[in-house]
């Protein structure tokens, strides 16, 4: 099922969360204590969807290209493992190390930390400033599983690249597509 972005309100300070991370034995991990300097992107994404599968790759070089500049990556599960078992805590680990990232990868258990970012598919992105005010949320590009366009990680790119220029974010963004969030 093809589901797109709710499209949070642009401007909406970043809900504060407090999420276990199952690659560092649980250790609780929070918004402030992994927040970037210049700007943060958190995005809701599993371990089996197609869509997340598409893109998990240029995410990963899109954050060392510009993780060094500022900008932190923060991952968020918040699937139903027990109807999901493919992403439970344990696979979100194998899966870490299978595709080689190095970003945060949180678990979401009450899904609360999902409802607040009013998060709807996989992967879903919202990109905050140094404030933590959201300054662009939607897809990463225009590529989809099987439509054949090339993973380029675009519009994710002018988003960052606005922001360390200091310049105004475009004013048409468009929804990510992906699976739905697993709700319970």
């Amino acid at each position: 099922m093809n589901t797109p972005s709710n499209m949070l309100a642009l401007g909406t300070k970043a809900p504060f969360f407090e999420l276990p991370n199952p690659s560092k034995t649980n250790e609780i991990q929070s918004l402030e204590d992994l927040k970037g300097e210049k700007g943060t992107l958190v995005i809701f994404m599993c371990n089996h969807c197609p869509f997340v599968l598409h893109v998990i790759d240029k995410i990963n070089e899109l954050y060392e290209d510009y993780n060094e500049k500022g900008i932190e990556f923060i991952a968020i599960n918040a699937n139903d493992v027990e109807k999901y078992p493919a992403d439970s805590p344990e696979k979100m680990i194998e899966f870490q190390i299978e595709r080689n990232f190095d970003f945060p990868y949180l678990y979401d258990e009450s899904q609360a930390v999902a409802k607040a970012y009013d998060a709807a598919c996989t992967p879903d992105f919202y990109f905050f400033d140094d404030k933590l005010d959201l300054i662009y949320r939607g897809q990463m590009d225009d590529s989809r599983p099987g439509n054949n366009k090339d993973v380029t990680g675009e519009d994710l790119i002018i988003a960052f690249e606005n922001l360390l220029l200091g310049g105004p974010q475009e004013e048409i963004q468009k929804p990510s597509m992906g699976c739905n969030i697993k709700w319970k």
